[in-house]
């Protein structure tokens, strides 16, 4: 575009061609067009479009065309902008340099680009907004209307132009994604309708309005000659793009569409195809236009966008995007009702092995390993003719250890049986296939049968009848034989044996129980319930303030390590689940639990050996003369004893606390907690006998850096300042490391001095070790090591029962008996043979596995590897903590900006990634993470990983 077309010269060309009286004028974005709004003296609003120089005059001429035939039919009901003639009458104004300038409306609503996850329902509303222009389309002849470079019948000529700047790998790659894609398409493709078509339905050009709608589409400079299903595959790819359900919301939009503007039985065949095409010509393109313009930044964003649309397009296998479609499309059969011969003998009565992920084979991380399913199936067998797998079963499969989404649903039933078993017809019929273990007869009535793990008997083309034999049960390596068997109401297309959560409808009625094959009743799909259905369950029972992690969380009901697994099949990497110090699912724990609740359990009160061995293992980790133990339930609990025991030593009621701090939710604790992320009002709402200290937050706060030290001198003074009122201390209640900032260390010396300043007045200092005890901090067993304090009194819990409610106050024989003034003191559970048990299972696997070693090694490299990507993205402001309890800070510019909505967006975009992080702090800007001590390095790369691609496509939508 020419140099002379600046901003003044534009305002004045529509002054003086359309005769405005302008007040205001200003660029909007743009890839390629200059855009600038023109807001009039009367306020009214119009848009300038000044083309870039190689769109030829008639291509704007059929952009106008388009426009005007779109707002002419009442069948779209988006609003499209008018073309504003010049004074001259002429809509299209030269400028002399082959660029062009157009006056248009500007619409009103907001473009809902930038949006990582698009709100409920839209991606519906584009379909149908995208059908309905396609259908109006139908009818527009233009001859400007050409085929342009992004018509998806140039592909190929797309990807071999850019072919100079790719990689040979990746140009290969392409390739054939292309051509398999093409292969698919080549059924088809000479009967594919071709016409007008808006070339870019999607939505980054539209408007939406205050509800959500769609109300206007922008932008219709790709316009031109297309395949009318070209559109629907161009929105289903896009959706790829966004977080969430992204696959569900593509065919929620393709039915949409095909409701406006309803797909030929070809346009079907061609969709998915179509969507691998359109990712992957806008990867090769994209990476042209980078090559050629380095500077060009909304090109940059755009590519890890790009590669996720990829990604996705590729995570279905054709046949199986083709029946998802058909399902979404309702075109799906209903399963014919047949008598059958049973395809294996002696099933009906067979066991079902229960492979879900609440089964006990899997406890102790079973699932793990490649056999689990297998002998699981073995085991339910026994001497019988056979056992099979539930219907409809998410599957607990090794690969939930790893990243990715597992393919944990069957599309059928495993059977296991003995090796040799004959496998027969269940009706007359025609072999399909034939390929290595796996076979597939197409019936006589409809559908395709297919078999895996079998020895066929029968070559493909074979014609076969009601009970011959097609295979045999093959053994594997381990000696047992697992039949896979499955059916496809669709005999054409042939579904995947195992698929990725998230269809399940679709894909029952797609691929219906075998069991009649087996001679056996199908499921019943209504026994368990679904992850929404128990959600609203809960809050109809369970007072909504408490609170659950996500919008949509999944249903986890098995965790093993540091991981957790949802009834769907899919693990997550559990990065937040400080209680769990051992890790999920611990056996050494759990049966130590099972073995002392054979014997007994009751309250300390009773003469019992477990009491005494855990207060002395305990009494044992404390700084010496800290060797009277009292056992509670929780963290809350074990600070409000704390309290109690100062005010009861010291004969005194007024405690010195910190703001930014979070302590409980009993009486005592609650009113020296101040987080106002827990209680926006705690500040105003504490009662006089707490005292507080502005908090050392040498990161936020009004001392940073080299003059952190300053806190001390600050807290000195209002200390003396306490002194003058006459107050006095009965101690001080403070965290080590503030655990509610995400880890934030205190100044060198901080506590140190204070509490020395606490003592030399007569007050008891008492270390919150809830959170930051236990080995969690690597060089340190408790916090205050870290300080370089020994505390009167030690308020522990979380940690101590592994998520067994446990906590303890560890004070000085003086003090503990102090506290008889208040009569005697125990807790029914807190000191319970089982708490005990599992206190002392907790202190010898601690020793036992190494882990407080583990959070030194494996917390640093984590550490520095979240450094590496706060070097990298300047959202993420800094790392707090050490070991492995860690925060990092999310923030719009630095600390005085922090960025909680980004925060919260970035935990739900891990989510997708399967990792779970959650936000705290005063402001829920920082990301929390203090993972069980059993992380190992494999987990943390692929924690850094997530995290990485969660920020490269934050960013990605933050530069659009």
């Amino acid at each position: 575009m020419s140099a002379d077309h600046d901003l003044a010269s534009l305002r004045a060309l529509a002054a003086r061609d359309w005769g405005l009286d302008l007040a205001e004028a200003r660029d909007l974005g743009s890839n390629e067009d200059r855009n600038v709004l023109l807001t009039l003296a009367d306020g009214t609003r119009r848009l300038l479009k000044v083309s870039h120089a190689g769109v030829p005059r008639d291509s704007l001429e059929a952009q106008d065309a388009a426009l005007a035939h779109l707002a002419a039919d009442p069948g779209v009901a988006a609003a499209v902008p008018r073309v504003h003639p010049a004074l001259d009458g002429a809509r299209i104004v030269p400028l002399g340099d082959g660029t062009h300038a157009r006056l248009l409306d500007f619409l009103d609503g907001e473009p809902p680009v930038g949006a990582a996850r698009l709100p409920e329902g839209l991606p519906a509303a584009l379909g149908a907004t995208a059908g309905a222009v396609t259908r109006s389309l139908e009818g527009l002849d233009h001859p400007g209307l050409a085929s342009g470079a992004w018509d998806l019948r140039r592909a190929r000529e797309v990807l071999d132009d850019a072919a100079p700047v790719l990689e040979t790998d990746e140009h290969a790659r392409l390739a054939a994604l292309l051509e398999a894609a093409g292969a698919r398409l080549a059924e088809v493709a000479g009967r594919l309708r071709v016409q007008a078509v808006h070339g870019d339905l999607t939505a980054d050009n539209v408007l939406v309005d205050g509800d959500g709608a769609v109300a206007g589409i922008i932008d219709l400079g790709d316009v031109g000659l297309g395949w009318t299903v070209g559109e629907a595959a161009i929105l289903a790819c896009a959706l790829l793009q966004h977080d969430g359900a992204a696959v569900r919301d593509s065919l929620d939009a393709v039915a949409a569409f095909d409701r406006e503007s309803p797909l030929a039985e070809e346009d079907v065949v061609a969709l998915w195809p179509l969507v691998v095409a359109r990712a992957v010509v806008l990867a090769a393109a994209g990476e042209r236009v980078l090559a050629e313009d380095p500077a060009n930044d909304y090109a940059r964003a755009r590519r890890p966008l790009e590669a996720r649309m990829l990604e996705r397009a590729l995570s279905l296998g054709l046949d199986e995007a083709e029946l998802l479609v058909r399902h979404a499309l309702g075109r799906v059969p209903e399963p014919a009702s047949r008598t059958f011969t049973p395809m294996i003998a002696g099933l009906v009565d067979a066991p079902e092995a229960d492979l879900s992920v609440t089964s006990p084979a899997y406890d102790a991380g079973a699932w793990l390993e490649p056999g689990a399913l297998r002998a699981a199936l073995a085991q339910a067998r026994g001497d019988g003719a056979g056992a099979l797998s539930r219907y409809d079963e998410h599957l607990l499969l090794p690969d939930a250890g790893r990243a990715g989404t597992p393919r944990s649903r069957l599309a059928g039933r495993a059977i296991a049986v003995a090796p040799g078993t004959p496998v027969v017809s269940p009706n007359g019929g025609v072999v399909a296939a034939v390929d290595g273990d796996a076979l597939a007869v197409r019936v006589d009535y409809g559908p395709a049968v297919h078999l895996r793990g079998v020895a066929p008997a029968v070559a493909a083309g074979t014609r076969v009848v009601a009970g011959e034999t097609l295979a045999h049960a093959a053994a594997a390596g381990d000696g047992a034989a697992v039949v896979l068997l499955w059916q496809s109401v669709l005999p054409g297309l042939t579904p995947p044996a195992r698929m990725a959560p998230g269809n399940d409808e679709a894909w029952a009625a797609l691929c219906p129980d075998p069991a009649p094959l087996l001679g056996r009743v199908p499921a019943n799909l209504a026994s368990s319930p679904t992850p929404e259905a128990l959600l609203a369950a809960r809050d109809a029972s369970f007072a909504r303030v408490q609170e659950h992690y996500y919008d949509a969380p999944p249903r986890i009901e098995r965790g093993w390590r540091h991981h957790l697994l949802d009834t769907r099949g899919r693990g997550y990497l559990d990065m937040v689940n400080n209680v769990a110090i051992l890790g999920h699912g611990e056996p050494r724990v759990a049966d130590a639990v099972d073995r002392q609740l054979r014997l007994l359990n009751t309250n300390s009160r009773f003469h019992y050996e477990a009491v005494v061995a855990f207060s002395e293992e305990l009494a044992a980790r404390a700084p010496e003369g800290l060797d009277s133990v009292l056992l509670v339930n929780s963290g809350s609990e074990a600070v409000d004893l704390a309290i109690r025991v100062a005010r009861a030593a010291t004969g005194r009621t007024d405690i010195l606390a910190l703001t930014e701090a979070y302590h409980g939710w009993t009486v005592g604790a609650d009113a020296i907690s101040t987080s106002l992320g827990d209680n926006p009002g705690a500040l105003e709402s504490r009662p006089e006998w707490v005292r507080l200290l502005d908090a050392p937050n040498t990161y936020r706060g009004r001392h940073r850096g080299a003059d952190a030290g300053r806190y001390l001198e600050d807290a000195l003074a209002r200390l003396a300042e306490l002194d003058d009122a006459g107050v006095a201390l009965a101690g001080l209640v403070a965290e080590p490391i503030f655990g509610n900032g995400g880890g934030i260390l205190l100044p060198d010396g901080y506590l140190a001095g204070l509490a020395e300043a606490v003592r030399a007045r007569g007050g008891i200092v008492v270390s919150d070790e809830v959170q930051v005890s236990y080995g969690r901090l690597g060089a340190h067993f408790w916090g205050f090591e870290q300080q370089g304090v020994v505390p009167d009194v030690i308020a522990v819990a979380k940690a101590m029962g592994n998520g067994h409610p446990l906590g303890a106050v560890i004070t000085t024989r003086e003090i503990a008996e102090a506290f008889a003034v208040e009569g005697s003191f125990f807790s029914s559970a807190g000191g319970s043979p089982v708490s005990c048990v599992v206190g002392s299972t907790v202190l010898r696997v601690l020793d036992e596995d190494g882990l407080q070693e583990n959070a030194r090694v494996v917390g640093e490299r984590l550490r520095g590897g979240l450094l590496g990507l706060c070097d990298r993205f300047p959202a993420l402001g800094a790392v707090h903590g050490m070991g492995l309890y860690l925060g990092v800070e999310v923030v719009h510019g630095g600390p005085d900006e922090p960025d909680p909505a980004g925060a919260l967006a970035i935990c739900e975009a891990l989510l997708d990634e399967g990792v779970i992080v959650q936000p705290t702090g005063d402001h829920k800007n920082v990301l929390k993470i203090k993972p069980p001590l059993t992380i190992d390095d494999d987990a943390v790369a692929r924690f850094l990983r997530a995290l990485d691609r969660v920020m490269v496509r934050r960013e990605a939508w933050a530069a659009l």
